[in-house]
């Protein structure tokens, strides 16, 4: 349990607004180290790697243009969850399955949604209406109880 005491619903952070680079990466957990003060170290860590996961692939598959958004809220007291959201791409996020167990041990990339899968509680992204300039969102949710 977070060494924070929180007991209202809803409790929501300001966004954090992104560049399309890489180099945002450091920022993006430094951002987190302070958003969640108090919170336990970690869920700080596990949140910090898992968002870095998503930014990263944000910047790596998202069409040309526009920021990654990051958002985060604690949602009941007990779930936190982080958003990242961005221009969108060519392909929805998933999981890859389609390599056999010997390419996995040599396959050096496509991995990060398999760490969001295994260190979040939950995951998944949906579509924004074309209107508001951004056309991907994927979240992540932590329970604050489990870790």
């Amino acid at each position: 349990m977070s060494t924070l005491d929180i007991t209202l619903p809803g409790v929501y952070w300001p966004y954090r607004a992104y560049s399309r680079g890489l180099s945002d990466l450091a920022r993006v957990r430094a951002d987190l180290g302070r958003d969640l003060i108090g919170f336990e170290p970690d869920l700080v860590d596990t949140v910090q790697l898992v968002t870095s996961e998503l930014v990263a692939n944000s910047a790596k598959y998202a069409r040309p243009g526009g920021e990654i958004i990051r958002t985060m809220c604690l949602l009941d007291g007990r779930t936190l969850r982080v958003a990242v959201s961005d221009p969108g791409g060519p392909t929805r996020p998933r999981v890859p399955v389609e390599r056999t167990a010997e390419e996995w041990d040599f396959a050096e990339g496509q991995r990060g949604l398999l760490l969001v899968e295994n260190l979040a509680t939950s995951w998944g992204f949906h579509a924004f209406p074309e209107w508001s300039g951004y056309a991907t969102q994927v979240w992540a949710a932590f329970d604050l109880d489990r870790l």
